[in-house]
């Protein structure tokens, strides 16, 4: 079972650098969008997982560049969960231009689960996101 949601963005003049091409840097906040609505659509925002009493920052996020995107364009975002046995997040994303439907970038992120309070790192799932999982299908 996969989940996965998908979110379209239009891009936007202050995402361009002075040729009209989306500044590479920007595919990273784009990633953070289809984090945003997969929690949304999942019960996992980010004030979710606070609320639990946990951080989830990013260790590591990679992206595959494969055509630009231009001011006005419209991109989908298209983020699926990876489960892993650790504790992290893992999440991949497919970029596709809205119209041509054409893949402009894929991309993958590792978020790992710190305590609130003392920001120490957790080495086996926090028990709200076991109960995730089971609700999701996932244990």
């Amino acid at each position: 079972m996969q989940l996965t949601e998908s979110t379209t963005i239009t891009i936007r003049f202050n995402d361009c650098d002075p040729l009209g091409i989306v500044w590479h840097g920007n595919y990273v906040q784009y990633f953070e969008d289809g984090r945003e609505a997969f929690g949304e659509k999942y019960g996992l925002r980010y004030l979710d997982i606070a609320a639990e009493g946990f951080t989830v920052p990013l260790v590591n996020i990679q992206c595959d560049y494969k055509r630009p995107l231009r001011y006005g364009d419209k991109v989908v975002v298209h983020t699926t969960y990876i489960d892993d046995l650790a504790a992290k997040l893992r999440f991949e994303y497919v970029l596709t231009h809205a119209v041509t439907g054409e893949v402009v970038a894929k991309g993958s992120s590792v978020q790992v689960f710190l305590d609130k309070e003392s920001s120490l790192l957790q080495l086996t799932l926090p028990p709200f996101f076991s109960n995730w999982k089971k609700t999701q299908g996932l244990l």
